[in-house]
């Protein structure tokens, strides 16, 4: 059963599975949110545990950084290990100045300058966007939990460092954040058949140039934690 990248085995991971880009992140929710966890990939050193929450199975698992990287995790999740939600918990910079620290945003659609779906063939531009069960289901779990999320599209960038410097241009479109996987996360499930969302959390503002630390980014991100957790309980049955 394992794959190139996922040592695990059939029935390791849960129907759901959260994913960080940072496997550190990936290891913290597992000893502060997950009762009786274990790690069952540890493949380049991209953790991924399984445990329960509320006594629900739920995974956590690593995607890396970029859309290649997200791509090659969720793929082999979604068509090896029957994985049928995947949530993308990670960190976006605010490029919306109603945006600060550790706000906690879904992305409905993710713009992106990537050219990720080039390899679908498709005779467009094809437009990525989130399960709408997942999304809903999420703002359902946030509103109960009394978290303002606000909802609606995120930039997928390939480049971090943009030598076009660009990025505050999609702002003018009404685009909240910017990251570097959810578009590639949410192509994967759509040509899979499978449901995909991403909830990410403002670790910087490329408003106002304030931005938070490695350490803060990998524990302080705790209400989309349990945002995505609350989701993931919730979509047992569904």
């Amino acid at each position: 059963m394992p794959t190139p990248h996922n040592a695990a085995q059939m029935g390791d991971f849960a129907k759901t599975v959260l994913m960080p880009g940072d496997p550190l992140r990936a290891k913290f929710i597992a000893d502060t949110f997950l009762k009786n966890a274990r790690l069952v990939n540890n493949v380049r050193g991209v953790q991924g545990y399984t445990g329960t929450y509320r006594d629900v199975p739920v995974s956590v698992m690593a995607s890396g950084m970029g859309m290649p990287s997200i791509g090659i995790y969720s793929y082999e999740l979604y068509s090896q290990y029957g994985v049928e939600n995947i949530i993308r918990i990670g960190s976006a910079g605010a490029i919306s100045e109603k945006l600060k620290l550790r706000d906690v945003v879904a992305a409905q659609g993710a713009c992106t300058n990537s050219h990720f779906a080039h390899q679908y063939g498709l005779p467009g531009a094809f437009a990525p966007i989130a399960d709408f069960t997942l999304l809903e289901t999420a703002v359902a779990a946030a509103r109960e939990m009394g978290i303002e999320m606000p909802v609606g599209n995120v930039l997928s960038s390939d480049t971090f460092y943009d030598a076009s410097n660009s990025t505050m241009k999609w702002a003018s479109m009404g685009v909240l954040a910017v990251e570097m996987e959810a578009a590639g996360l949410y192509m994967t499930a759509a040509y899979l058949g499978k449901r995909a969302l991403a909830i990410c959390s403002i670790s910087d503002s490329i408003v106002t140039g304030e931005e938070l630390s490695a350490k803060e980014r990998q524990t302080t991100f705790t209400g989309m934690m349990r945002v995505a957790l609350e989701t993931a309980v919730k979509m047992d049955k569904r």
